[in-house]
C-alpha cells in the first residue's frame, strides 16, 4: 500500500524565505500549499511544486479559515505549517511611530500568525491519525531589536509567547510547535542591508547575509523529526551579523 505523502501549508509562499521554504518542502516529496496576495506568484510557485494555492490575506480570519478548508477538502488532512506571513515597516524613531502602522504590524504579525496557528491547530487536533507540527518564523527581533523597530520586535517577540501556548497546549493532541528566528537571510526583503543597515550606535553598515537554502536546510529539519521531538527554538544567522553585539 503506498504511503500517503505528508501535506505542507506555506503562508506567505510567493516570495523570499516562504517561496523557498515551499519548494524545498515539494522537493523531499510533501504535497504543499501556499497562500498569499498575489495571485501571480502565486501561481507560479505552484506552477514549481504542483501543489495548491490560494490568495489569502492573513489579517483576515475568515480568508485564513476559507484557506485551511481548501486545503483541508483538496489533501484530507494538514502534517506541517510553516507560519512565515509578516511583514516589515520602516524605521522610525519610538516617538514618531505611527498609530496606523503600529496597527497595521500587530494586525499582520501578530493577529494573522494566531489566525493561521489556529486554524492549523484545529485541523490537526480534529483528523486523524491525530497531530502535526506548526513552525513559526520569529525572528532576530525577537530577542534584540534594530533601531526605529518598536512595532515590528514588539510583534516578534510577541510570536515566541505564542509558540510556547502553542506548544504547551498542543501537548494533549500531539501537535509540536517551534520557532525559527532567522537573521539575515539573502531575500529581496533583506538586500538594502548591503548598502547599509542603521546600528545601534547610530551609524550605517553594511551587514553580511546568508544563502537562504540554509533556513530551507534547518526547516526540514525540524519538520522531519517524529511528533515526540520538537526544537523549541532555532537561530539561523549570517556568522558575522552583529546580532550578538546588539544592544
Amino acid at each position: 500500500m503506498e504511503t500517503q505523502r505528508k501535506v505542507a501549508v506555506v503562508t506567505g509562499g510567493s516570495s523570499g524565505i516562504g517561496r523557498a521554504a515551499a519548494l524545498g518542502f515539494a522537493a523531499v516529496g510533501y504535497d504543499v500549499a501556499i497562500c498569499g496576495r498575489r495571485a501571480d506568484a502565486l501561481q507560479q510557485v505552484a506552477n514549481e511544486t504542483g501543489g495548491h494555492w490560494g490568495e489569502c490575506d492573513v489579517t483576515d480570519p475568515a480568508e485564513v479559515a476559507q484557506f485551511f478548508s481548501g486545503v483541508k477538502e483538496r489533501y484530507g488532512r494538514i502534517d506541517l505549517v510553516f507560519n512565515n506571513a509578516g511583514r516589515f515597516a520602516p524605521a522610525v524613531s519610538f516617538g514618531d511611530l505611527d498609530v496606523v502602522t503600529w496597527r497595521e504590524m500587530v494586525d499582520t504579525n501578530l493577529n494573522g500568525a494566531f489566525y493561521v496557528a489556529r486554524e492549523a491547530f484545529r485541523a490537526m487536533r480534529d483528523q486523524s491519525p491525530q497531530g502535526g507540527r506548526i513552525i513559526n518564523n520569529g525572528s532576530i527581533s525577537a530577542y534584540v531589536p534594530r533601531p526605529g523597530a518598536a512595532s515590528y520586535t514588539a510583534t516578534k517577540h510577541a510570536i515566541t509567547g505564542l509558540t510556547k501556548a502553542i506548544s504547551l497546549d498542543g501537548r494533549a493532541f500531539s501537535i509540536a510547535c517551534g520557532q525559527i528566528d532567522i537573521g539575515n537571510a539573502a531575500t529581496d526583503m533583506t538586500s538594502s542591508m548591503n548598502s547599509g543597515s542603521l546600528q545601534a550606535n547610530g551609524t550605517m553598515m553594511p551587514e553580511p547575509t546568508f544563502d537562504v537554502k540554509h533556513v530551507v536546510d534547518a526547516l526540514l529539519y525540524m519538520a522531519g523529526l517524529p511528533l515526540e521531538a520538537n526544537v523549541q527554538f532555532m537561530t539561523v544567522m549570517a556568522t558575522n551579523m552583529p546580532y550578538i553585539g546588539r544592544g
